[in-house]
């Protein structure tokens, strides 16, 4: 069990594509970032709590486990690695000109991600449900749903009870232990 506070913060972390490009517009895109993530949580041993996956940015709400920015290496590293192996299968050409970029120390020629993610430790439940909120709502604020629970790619049904038979990525919600004994969905 995972109990918020601040000598155990979740991480609140929001990875935005190369450019502000719609890397994660299509549900194949998304499907595979779900499966990236799935790995990066088993590979990192680290709890996903929520997550919402936009057409050019994605939310996560993590546990501790690791220091952010292990979690990132993680998360974002397997995740690029994902969408850029089956940008190249599928000779998407134009989309991995539009991530090319100059090959910098590391020799990497394609950028997924831009390289400073927004990132910051929550230490209390309040915070961490205003987290979760925001999150869920982002595919409503953006138009493309009416609710949140209509988005495929959000942890929202999960935190409402209502799991999809089909369900892309599982979260880890259930294993927070709330001050108040209140157990989640």
């Amino acid at each position: 069990m995972f109990r918020i506070s601040r000598d155990t913060p979740a991480y609140y972390l929001t990875s935005v594509a190369h450019n502000r490009l719609p890397v994660f517009q299509t549900d194949k895109i998304k499907d595979i970032v779900c499966q990236a993530l799935d790995e990066a949580r088993l590979s990192a041993r680290i709890l996903i709590f929520a997550y919402v996956i936009m057409p050019d940015h994605l939310h996560l709400i993590t546990d501790n486990a690791n220091s952010i920015a292990d979690v990132l290496r993680f998360t974002n590293g397997i995740t690029a690695k994902r969408v850029l192996d089956y940008l190249k299968k599928n000779n998407f050409d134009a989309s991995l000109a539009k991530l090319r970029r100059q090959q910098g120390v590391r020799q990497h020629r394609y950028s997924v991600f831009q390289h400073h993610p927004d990132a910051f430790r929550i230490t209390g439940e309040n915070t961490l449900m205003q987290k979760v909120n925001y999150i869920h709502l982002n595919p409503v604020r953006a138009g493309l749903v009416e609710f949140p629970e209509h988005y495929v790619y959000s942890s929202a049904r999960l935190w409402n009870g209502r799991r999809a038979a089909n369900e892309p990525l599982i979260t880890d919600h259930k294993q927070i232990q709330w001050r108040g004994g209140i157990a989640a969905n």
